[in-house]
Order: structure tokens, then sequence, then C-alpha cells
């Protein structure tokens, strides 16, 4: 691979680079690693732009740092491979050749940068420090990146891991003008310069470090020692601007977007080339450029090229011949912006009409962690220049986001005689496992011979291991689907794929229509809203609307739906062991049925749709207003405590909420399991924990 450097087409997502950077404060529905990721790849950095001045040969460089209480240090300057002064150097010097063109075919990536063998060759040419006027010698480096700050770095080996491990390489010096503020305190006074550097520089590497980096007091820096990080800043401000030798800058790891691909899909660019008047817009009018749908692409290349239909036109302009653009835009172009089409699709004047004012911004958007940066940030992007444009109001795009873990699924292949495996489909394989659900054998049903179980990975088609949706929907229907997904794990976390999981998540459903169809067949009633219930019935109606009050929380929230599913569950089970006899019980099985169906309903919207009409015969859930918790069912007179004996669970009672603190430790000790372990026993005290627990230290 070789870096060149070809004309693209590119949107300025940089003049938004502040806005996109302030506005993920507005975020609070996104998660915060989300938003961290962000803030990084935006890369704000507040520094300094210093100036090395050049001689008679030539005019110099500027340098970016955040890092200006070390300029001291300087002890060379590195500049990219791409950096003009390293053009300027090659002339004549035929010896650089070889380097540059090293430097242009390796890596581009900045981790791939990062974890090279840092290199470089000395360029001939000197510039002068802004503050000594020493002659500083400019180094062509691989480590130094063209497209960030200006492609050249001061390098302070003292102070770098980077710079200190390019100086011991090509040993170059090492000044230490930055230490820790407890350390000067300990050597001011007591060593000359050089012996207390060597000193620090010996403390430091007995501390593991072979250059300092954090912040500190500025040694060896002339009128500047003694100052702090912040002081020397504001000093280097005053006489780097009045002397026009630098100024302070902030900077943005962010680059423009390129958007030029040489392919056949994607949004044409709407560009025509011409040799008199040079590029020229599509007018308006001739929007949208379309591509044509008959092209065969030959493996050589982008197919638009040899289209002469599609490339040859007129020059809007003076009417000549001209060449249409071929490179059509990155296909994130389309990603950040069709929620917004979605409002009005069939708008045909425009792009967006006046309905996505209404709509946008988007309430929840769900989509993987993987698309934290790219996605995500131009669509935000995008967002922003259509707010500038009026087509759209407000700043961001997406109120919450949901950011969904990956499917996981058990993996089986067999290994070819050259190394190659083929990889089987799960749905294929038939195991055999022990108690603990370990796999003992698993048994390709195509031809019953054995294949080797690979772990549980990612599900992909290079492993073979994705689950197809239409058998698990045809054997066992989508709701069940929907409900194994929903209940495996936190949405936020992976979800390992379980055929048992499936079959308990029918097995549940089934469950559910059982218990509707019973309460059916003793005869339909107007669901409970007063009279007197049980004991055991007030508590499940207390349990009910404790349900109702998480579930809501927990879907509408939280977004766990695993622990809103696990609350109907626990709620159900409590369901079946209570008796629902008399007027006044079967309307609370009727309100408890009817609610479970309508928590359960955004989870399995189909088997609830047909349940709810079996309880409420001649309306639709979906024209139904959410359940509400009833708070005078949440008013309970007794509560469940928990007794520990020296903080070990030993038993659980109910009790009323009037009872004094005297009274909860008299039946405390009365609970038979309680008495095994404190009969004999000198009971030192008890603490209550109102409403919670009571332990017992003996």
């Amino acid at each position: 691979v070789e870096k060149k450097e070809i004309p693209m087409y590119y949107f300025g997502i940089t003049q938004y680079a502040e806005q996109l950077l302030t506005d993920l404060d507005q975020l609070d529905g996104w998660p915060e690693q989300v938003r961290t990721m962000q803030k990084n790849w935006i890369g704000k950095s507040r520094g300094m732009e210093v100036v090395f001045a050049g001689n008679q040969h030539h005019a110099g460089l500027t340098v970016f740092t955040t890092r200006p209480d070390t300029l001291m240090g300087v002890t060379y300057v590195a500049i990219s491979a791409e950096h003009p002064l390293a053009e300027f150097a090659l002339v004549g010097k035929p010896e650089l050749a070889n380097f540059i063109h090293e430097c242009k075919s390796g890596g581009v990536s900045e981790a791939e940068l990062a974890t090279q063998e840092k290199k470089g060759v000395f360029s001939g040419l000197y510039v002068t420090h802004p503050l000594t006027n020493e002659s500083i010698p400019v180094w062509i480096a691989n480590y130094v990146l063209m497209n960030y700050g200006t492609g050249a770095v001061m390098a302070v080996p003292s102070h770098d891991e980077r710079d200190f491990e390019f100086a011991t390489k090509y040993d170059l010096a090492k000044k230490l003008v930055i230490c820790p503020a407890e350390m000067l305190d300990g050597y001011n006074g007591l060593l000359d310069s050089d012996v207390k550097d060597q000193f620090i520089l010996e403390q430091l590497a007995l501390d593991g470090k072979a250059s300092y980096t954090d912040y500190g007091i500025l040694i060896n820096s002339g009128k500047y020692d003694g100052m702090n990080f912040e002081q020397v800043f504001a000093a280097l401000e005053t006489e780097l601007t009045s002397r026009e030798l630098g100024q302070v800058k902030t900077n943005y790891r962010l680059r423009d977007w390129g958007i030029s691909r040489q392919r056949y899909w994607g949004c044409p660019i709407p560009i025509i080339h011409c040799e008199h008047c040079g590029d020229v817009l599509v007018p308006e009018a001739d929007l949208p450029v379309r591509l044509p749908e008959d092209l065969i692409p030959d493996g050589s290349g982008n197919p638009l090229n040899k289209d002469l239909r599609f490339t040859a036109c007129r020059c809007p302009e003076c009417g000549a011949d001209a060449r249409r653009e071929t490179d059509t835009m990155d296909t994130f172009v389309d990603s950040s912006w069709y929620f917004l089409r979605y409002t009005c699709p069939d708008s045909h004047a425009a792009m967006l009409d006046e309905r996505v004012k209404y709509w946008a911004p988007v309430d929840q958007y769900v989509g993987g962690i993987e698309h934290a940066i790219l996605h995500l940030l131009y669509a935000r992007f995008f967002y922003k220049a259509l707010r500038d444009l009026g087509l759209v109001t407000g700043d961001e795009p997406f109120k919450n986001l949901l950011a969904q873990g990956m499917v996981l699924a058990e993996t089986f292949y067999r290994q070819n005689p050259n190394g190659s495996k083929d990889w089987f489909s799960p749905m294929d394989v038939e195991v055999v496992k022990d108690g603990k659900g370990n796999i003992l054998k698993s048994i390709y049903k195509g031809d019953g011979r054995e294949v080797q179980y690979g772990g549980i990975e990612k599900m992909s088609k290079s492993k073979n291991n994705g689950i197809d949706p239409d058998e698990i929907i045809a054997k066992y229907g989508a709701d069940t689907a929907r409900l194994f997904v929903m209940f495996a794990s936190p949405p936020e976390q992976t979800l390992d794929w379980s055929d048992t999981g499936i079959e308990g998540s029918n097995r549940f459903i089934r469950r559910v229509w059982r218990m509707v169809f019973e309460h059916k067949q003793y005869g339909l009633v107007s669901k409970y809203t007063s009279g007197e219930l049980t004991p055991e019935q007030k508590k499940l109606r207390t349990q009910l609307h404790q349900t109702i009050a998480k579930v809501t929380n927990d879907i509408g929230v939280r977004k766990q739906f695993n622990t809103a599913i696990a609350a109907i569950m626990e709620l159900l089970n409590a369901y079946s062991k209570v008796a629902f006899t008399g007027e006044h019980g079967r309307a609370l099985s009727q309100e408890l049925l009817e609610a479970v169906i309508m928590l359960l309903s955004p989870i399995t919207p189909h088997v609830c749709e047909v349940l709810w009409a079996e309880l409420r015969p001649g309306s639709e859930l979906l024209a139904e207003e959410w359940v509400k918790v009833d708070p005078l069912a949440l008013e309970v007179d007794e509560v469940e405590m928990v007794i520990q004996v020296n903080g070990k669970l030993r038993g659980k009672i109910m009790v009323a909420k009037a009872l004094t603190k005297d009274q909860i430790e008299a039946m405390a000790k009365l609970n038979p399991n309680v008495q095994k372990f404190i009969e004999g026993q000198a009971i030192k005290k008890m603490i209550v924990v109102p409403n919670k627990l009571i332990n017992i230290v003996v």
C-alpha cells in the first residue's frame, strides 16, 4: 500500500466540531460510553502554535503543542514525510528519497503509527528555537501525522515517551525542564544544576519512568523556572504573541469527511467537469443525478467510467462537451438521514417536507456500539447541517439511544488437511450434553459424523452460526423469538443463543395462554375496583401494582426488558398460588390478567392481542391506554422482614407496620428456625432496620 495524494470530495464536518462536542451534554438519553467515544473522536485540545523560524534557505515551520511548558526542553523537531519542508530537504539529497518512500508505503492509521517502530532521518535542515535562538535539527520521522496539527512536532525527549524512544535510538540530546513539585522541594539549594538533573532522572528511573510526562514545576528554563503549567502558559502566550512567534490555538482530532468512493453504488456526486469552466455544479433543476440501472461490474474498476451514457454530458454554463463525475458518495451519507425520510417518503419536490418538523427528532434509536463513532457522529452532523438549511428543527437527531449487545451462538467445524475449516450451522448439528450442560459429542445431521465444538462466538456468515429466524418463527412463533431475545440478557450486553432458552420462552407463553382460558371458563367479570379481599388476595394485588410500576419503568425509562419480564413471571408464580373465590376474588383475577397482557404486549404483541380479545371481547389492545398503578394498592399494613443471626439469613416474618421495635424483636426470637440458632446463646444485641431486616448478634 502506498499513500498518494488523490483528489477527493469532502463534507466540512470540522466546521461543526465544537457543536458536535458541546451538544453531547444534551444527550442524557445516550449511554455514557457512546458519548465518551464521540468526545474522544472529536478530540478537542487547547494548546499553542509555535513558530520555529527558518533561514535564508527556507521559511521554517510551525508546530502545535498542548504542552508549551516543555518548550525549553525541545532538542529536535520532527516532521511528516509529506511535510513541505521534507519535500524541500529532498532536493539534491537522493539519500532521503528511500526513507520518504518507505514512510509513504507504511500504515496510514493512528493505531499503526503508534505501534510501529519509530524511524527517522536527519533532513540536513535547522530551525531556530523561538526562546533561546538555538539551532534545532529537523528530522523526518515516520510517527508524525501530516493530517493532525501542522504535520510537525517539537520533540521533548525528557517529557514524551515517543520522543524519548526516538532520541535514544538516534543518540539525540535530552533536556530535563519539568520536575515533580515534591521532588524539586527536596533538592533545591543542595545540588548544582547538572547533578540535580541526574539525581532527578535516576529517581524517575527508579519509579520505572524513562521520561517524566506529567505536569510539574519548570527547571532549566531560565526566567520561567519555578512556574507551573498555568503560569508558564500565560507567560508564553504574552511573549510569543507579542513577537509574532506563536498564538493560542484549539485543535480537533476530527477530520473532514472524505466522501469520494470509486464504485458504482452510492449517491452520485453532482459535479460536471468542463475543460473551459472547471468543476461545475449540476443545476438544481437537473437533480437528482440518477445512476444507470443496467451496469454490470467487470471487476476492473468503477464501471461508471466506461459508460458514456452516464459520463457524457453538456456543461451547464457554456454548453460545451463535458464529463460527469463518476465518484459516488460514501454509503454513510445514506444512513445519515434515512430516518428523516420515513416521515415523508412520498415527497418528490424536496428531500424533506414540513412533516419532518412534526415527527423529528427520533424518540428512541437502537443501534450497536460499533456505530458509536462513524454512523452516529455523521447523523448528528447531517442533522445540524439540515437544521441550518431550515429543513429540520432542534439540534440533535436522536433523543434516546439504546446500544444493544451482539448475539452469540455455538460454533461447529471440521478441520481440513490443508488447515482450513468447514463450519456447520448449529441448527444442523445434534449435540449430546452432560448434566452440567457441557457438550460431550456433536454430530452433523447430514452424514452422522462427528464435528468439533468451536465455542460460542458472535453470529457471523464466516462461522455459519447464524440462526434462521424463519425456522424459529415457523416452529415456535414470532412472539417466542421476541420473548427469548428480550429476556435472555440486558439489551446492552451480549446474548447467548440457546435452544433451551427458546423452549422455555415458548412454555411461558403457553402458560399465560392457559391461565387466561382457565379464568375465562368460569366467566368474565369486570376488573377489581374495590371490595373485601382475603389477606392472600390483598398481598397479591399489592404485588400486581408494584409490578406495574416496575415494568413501566423498566420498559419506558431503564430499557431493561429482561427485568421487566422477570417481574411478570414472579407475579404469575404468585398468582398461581392464590384462590380466587368470591366476587371480589374473580374481579382481582380479571384485573391481574388484563394487566399482565398489557405489560407483555410490547414484548409479545401477537399473542397478547388475541388474549386481550378473550378477556375483553369487542375491544382492541392497541387502542387501550397503558395500565396505571393504583396508589391505594401499594399501601400495605404488613411487610416481610428478613431475620439474620450473626449476619446469616435464618428466617422471614410478616410484620405489621404499626408494631414497635420491641414487638418486632420479640416476634423474631419466636421464629422456629431462628430459635435453633439462638438457643443456649447469649444475645449481645439486636439490630432492626425498619421494614427490611432484623439482625440478631449472639
